[in-house]
């Protein structure tokens, strides 16, 4: 049986206060829950403080694997750059505020500069380092370049920073055309987190977008093959279940985050 724990992405019961979050996940029996940064800052807006937050989830026993999410950090450059660079340290103060050990740098959209991206990137990962966080840099399958556990350990190689990591996701693999396969290219240490969902069968590949994911073992990806690979490299870190889903966000987010560690579970320990 795979030696894996369960997180939960705030995505996955989005439209849910962050405090609530924490209440969800810790009854459903995860160990952990992954924040996005405008559920704090929602949480700010509305009079409360990340303290808070925090201390929601030292009670709850919860650990936050990663904060999502940074971003328009890859191809800035000059007083854009700087500007940015400000943002993303707001970010950071949030992350480690909240104990997170990374937080998710996202690609741009379109085409990028490589080289100007992997500079960054190694210079977002200095600033993390001296923050006590390490931004872990995301391919996302429906972006136009860096869609591929490829483009983005290319990236992460040009950064030559010892940190340099990436977060996994099935949806993500299927959609940008790459192979499960890529994953043995990883050593552990570079994934930062392992999100988990699963494929259907339509819209075709290249029309699927975030709203298509469906729960583990709801669809067409390989899982078996997906937790193996993972289990080759040695990542025995979280699994978190994260959807992008309106049914799911306008259901009880108990019963929710209830049935998707129970289909996590029935998917990875066979």
């Amino acid at each position: 049986m795979a030696s894996f724990s369960y997180s939960l992405n705030g995505s996955t019961i989005r439209t849910t206060p962050v405090l609530d979050q924490i209440k969800v996940a810790s009854g459903a029996g995860y160990q952990a829950l992954e924040i996005w940064h405008d559920k704090v800052d929602e949480h700010i807006e509305s009079g409360g403080k990340v303290r808070d937050i925090r201390r929601a989830l030292d009670d709850s026993g919860l650990v936050v694997p990663t904060t999502i999410y940074l971003s328009d950090w890859f191809d800035s450059t000059g007083d854009q750059h700087a500007k940015v660079l400000e943002e993303c340290k707001r970010r950071m103060d949030q992350s480690v505020e909240l104990g997170a050990e990374h937080v998710i740098a996202g690609p741009p959209l379109g085409t990028a500069c490589v080289e100007r991206g992997a500079e960054n990137y190694f210079e977002l990962c200095e600033l993390g380092r001296a923050m006590g966080v390490k931004p872990a840099m995301e391919f996302l399958g429906f972006v136009e370049q860096l869609n591929t556990i490829e483009a983005a350990l290319e990236v992460m190689e040009k950064s030559g920073h010892p940190a340099a990591c990436t977060i996994l996701d099935p949806f993500h693999i299927f959609r940008g055309g790459g192979s499960v396969e890529s994953i043995a290219q990883l050593t552990a240490a570079q994934v930062a987190i392992s999100h988990f969902n699963d494929i259907p069968p339509e819209p075709p590949r290249v029309e699927q977008h975030d709203h298509h994911r469906v729960l583990p073992g709801e669809g067409i990806f390989d899982l078996q093959r997906y937790v193996q690979l993972l289990e080759q490299i040695g990542y025995t870190g979280y699994l978190s279940l994260e959807l992008f889903r309106k049914d799911l966000w306008n259901a009880d987010p108990h019963e929710v985050a209830a049935l998707g560690l129970e289909k996590m579970r029935s998917a990875v320990e066979i």
